[in-house]
């Protein structure tokens, strides 16, 4: 029986990391409250505390404003070409059959 992996939020991440950083219980204890491994608590933690200038960057906000504005536009413009595939699908069966009622006529 396979064991599914547990995926975690930002937050949760955040939450945990800051739980450990108030050093009011050990690794130990905070990784036994969550089920999760020391090793991952110290690998956010790590990666925490290399990423935690970049929240004070303004830079960084703009990069994610762009990011999402970008992402939006592709998710637009992916339904819009689904659409138009559909389209051009429908528009090929019906000159077919419109093929096939001249054939008969004549």
């Amino acid at each position: 029986m396979s064991i599914k992996r547990r995926k975690w939020s930002p937050e949760e991440k955040a939450m945990t990391v800051l739980e450990v950083l108030r050093e009011e219980s050990t690794l130990a204890e905070i990784a036994t409250k969550y089920g999760i491994s020391q090793q991952l608590i110290s690998r956010w933690k790590t990666e925490f505390l290399a990423n935690m200038p970049s929240v004070f960057d303004k830079k960084t906000n703009k990069i994610e404003k762009i990011k999402k504005e970008y992402k939006e536009e592709k998710e637009v413009l992916l339904r819009k070409v689904g659409q138009l595939t559909l389209d051009v699908d429908w528009l090929k069966k019906k000159q077919l059959q419109i093929l096939e009622m001249k054939k008969k006529k004549c």
